[in-house]
């Protein structure tokens, strides 16, 4: 096999620039890294351009027999272990890495859904993705971001999914609260969470609810607030004030789905 050892080869030169935010934009392309996102890759079909295997992975054989044969149908490219390293952004590395071509989905809300999850301004790469695979083990298929919201195809974020970026429509607001205003318009009550409540977020039944997930800092903007039809807090026992957003976001996701196996 023809190995890669030069890092000013061309192909290596523009895969680790998607490790850039505007790269990834101009070219609708992104990094996926690790066996088991690439195996969930190939079963969701994703459109995979381009697979990089490290020589050293062939060598010492640490990939399964059935992923070997499976990236076989694949355009793969193998490269030095060195050459690899200047790629990969994780500090244990598995050795393969795949470039990935975005769907083409559509940017538009489906008000057919029980429950719409909104993330005004979630800054940390890994409550995001965390939140992206809590979505899709409720069976969400989409997730409405604010502009100030952390990039999705960053690669900490695909990681943290665990495979749920191929399943869940990811839809980027340019003004939330006009699109929260449409949301509205069909039939969705918006749900924040506040400290400034009585109300549980156990006193609330989910289906056709927009949850919105506020940043970590400084929780829902105050502008999403005032439109909000109902404020909410997680109750605690403890002394601990506040939950890290993609907890919360977790707990209020599966009241969702404590309401939807009620009805059946």
């Amino acid at each position: 096999m023809q190995v890669i050892t030069s890092k000013d080869n061309e192909l290596v030169k523009t895969i680790k620039k998607l490790k850039e935010k505007k790269y990834r934009d101009a070219t609708g392309k992104y990094i996926i890294e690790g066996a088991k996102l690439i195996e969930e890759a190939i079963q969701e079909k994703a459109n995979i351009e381009t697979i990089v295997v490290c020589e050293d992975c062939m060598k010492e054989d640490t990939l399964c027999k059935k992923l070997v044969y499976e990236i076989a149908k694949e355009n793969i490219v193998y490269v030095s272990s060195n050459v690899f390293n200047t790629m990969t952004d994780v500090s244990n590395p598995q050795g393969i890495l795949a470039v990935i071509k975005r769907a083409e989905k559509t940017q538009k809300i489906n008000y057919k859904e029980d429950v719409i999850i909104v993330l005004d301004g979630i800054q940390d790469p890994g409550n995001l993705g965390t939140i992206l695979r809590t979505v899709d083990s409720a069976n969400i298929k989409q997730i409405i971001v604010s502009e100030e919201t952390a990039d999705v195809f960053n690669s900490k974020v695909v990681r943290s999914t665990m495979g749920a970026i191929f399943r869940v429509n990811v839809i980027r607001s340019e003004n939330l609260v006009d699109d929260l205003m449409k949301m509205k318009d069909n039939g969705f009550d918006i749900v924040v969470t506040a400290l400034d409540t009585n109300e549980s977020i156990y006193d609330v039944n989910y289906m056709k609810k927009v949850i919105v997930i506020g940043n970590e800092a400084n929780g829902v903007s105050e502008e999403i607030k005032e439109i909000a039809d109902k404020k909410v807090k997680i109750p605690m026992l403890g002394k601990t004030e506040s939950l890290n957003a993609s907890v919360a976001a977790g707990i209020m996701i599966y009241e969702y789905v404590r309401n939807k196996l009620s009805l059946k």
